[in-house]
């Protein structure tokens, strides 16, 4: 098994523009506004996730497609065309270009404890399904 394959199968966080999961069932109308989000607002919320992943990349090292901290011009090219998994020390954030979050896999408490205000910063907000 891989080391993305065990990483995908461990406890996960999600950053997102929600602060919580919607429950099935809520009141409201998350679909429609989800996919107002994505058709009007997905270039800003994508610039979001960039943000995230360079300040992040200030205190830890990243590996993106087997590169270690690459050039934030390759790590947005790669964001914004590809579905791709960002190692981070023993944890891993996976990146959708056409998607409003992030998941963060296996996260460690210093991990957290970055990624939250950092998240909190671009407007953003992380939470545990």
């Amino acid at each position: 098994m891989s080391r993305i394959d065990e990483l995908l199968n461990t406890p996960y966080w999600i950053v997102d523009i929600l602060p919580a999961q919607v429950a099935k069932g809520s009141p409201g109308q998350y679909f429609t506004i989800e996919d107002f989000f994505l058709h009007e607002q997905l270039a800003e919320i994508k610039r979001k996730h960039l943000n995230v992943i360079l300040k992040l990349n200030c205190y830890m090292d990243i590996s993106l497609k087997g590169e270690l901290n690459p050039p934030p011009e390759r790590i947005r090219a790669v964001m914004d065309e590809e579905y791709v998994y960002i190692l981070a020390g023993d944890s891993m954030i996976l990146s959708e270009p056409d998607d409003t979050h992030l998941t963060v896999f296996n996260p460690d408490d210093r991990l957290l404890e970055l990624l939250m205000p950092i998240a909190a910063g671009e407007g953003l907000f992380v939470w545990k399904p």
